[in-house]
């Protein structure tokens, strides 16, 4: 499945390397929806900006994972 990634001697995580990316587009996501004022729209925003950060988490490990 996934391997891990040697760094200095140190095994990490593929998830070290997605987590960051999710949440960068995930905050370019919202910063597109603050300008165009469709984030005042939503009616949850907290749940909006957890489920669009774990749908793009899946996205990048999708793509990238394998």
């Amino acid at each position: 499945m996934f391997e891990e990634l040697a760094f200095g001697g140190l095994l990490f995580s593929p998830l070290v390397v997605f987590m960051p990316l999710a949440f960068v587009l995930s905050w370019g996501t919202r910063l597109v929806l603050h300008k165009s004022g469709l984030y005042s729209k939503l009616w949850k925003a907290a749940w909006f900006e957890v489920s669009l950060y774990v749908c793009y988490l899946a996205l990048v490990i999708y793509l990238l994972g394998s």
